[in-house]
């Protein structure tokens, strides 16, 4: 049986993010690759990290990508107004330079059809993984799309998940504290790879979950 590795936010961090996937991980036909969101905004190559995934994908690799906030805005952001400054106020500008283009409905079907393919969630009988977490407090929380995009400091209902293990980023934790997670209800995998600049944070992770162990790649990009 192959390998399962979750990795958390990328965020235009494309070198990491290939020296996490090709070097620290060695990954393998074989191996599945779930990655939690946020692939783009913020670093200097969102194109960069959205083509490896296709590369891997076309190399007959098995890659899941599930959507997270900023891929919401990017998408939201067609339609102006709020919707667009909001996405300008967390990283827009850099994804736009990146792609080489001025406004979102410039960008090529080929990666509009990429981010419009990313999941919400994916639930097997072992886990449940989201880009940002679950809403606990309403009857279904799978339901609760905003939450899975957005949602942080959420309490872990462990009566829902029985002994699934819910896996998520979105909130950046220092990587001493993301080590020292323990494989049940709640793992964040956010190691905040593009805050380079705050102690603590600045280093890109991947959760091997049968193996049991995290994998880390520091910020090389900037």
């Amino acid at each position: 049986m192959g390998r399962l590795f979750f990795i958390g936010d990328i965020h235009g961090c494309s070198e990491t993010f290939r020296k996490l996937v090709k070097e620290r991980i060695g990954i393998r036909k074989d191996d599945t690759l779930c990655c939690l969101g946020d692939y783009v905004d913020r670093g200097p190559d969102s194109k960069g990290v959205v083509d490896f995934i296709m590369e891997l994908r076309e190399g007959g690799y098995r890659i899941y990508t599930l959507r997270g906030n900023h891929e919401q805005m990017l998408l939201d952001s067609e339609e102006g107004g709020f919707q667009y400054d909001l996405w300008m106020q967390n990283g827009g500008y850099q994804s736009l330079e990146s792609f080489g283009i001025d406004t979102v409905q410039e960008l090529s079907p080929l990666y509009k059809d990429f981010f419009n393919a990313t999941e919400f969630y994916i639930e097997t009988d072992d886990f449940i993984a989201v880009h940002a977490g679950l809403n606990f407090e309403t009857r279904n929380p799978l339901h609760d799309i905003e939450a899975m995009l957005w949602i942080r400091d959420f309490w872990v209902d462990g009566s829902y998940l029985k002994n699934k293990v819910l896996i998520h980023a979105h909130t950046p934790i220092s990587g001493d504290m993301l080590i020292l997670q323990e494989l049940a209800g709640a793992v964040n995998l956010d190691g905040g790879c593009v805050y380079k600049h705050i102690p603590g944070l600045g280093s890109l992770f991947a959760l091997d979950f049968h193996g049991k162990k995290f994998v880390k790649a520091e910020n090389i990009d900037f």
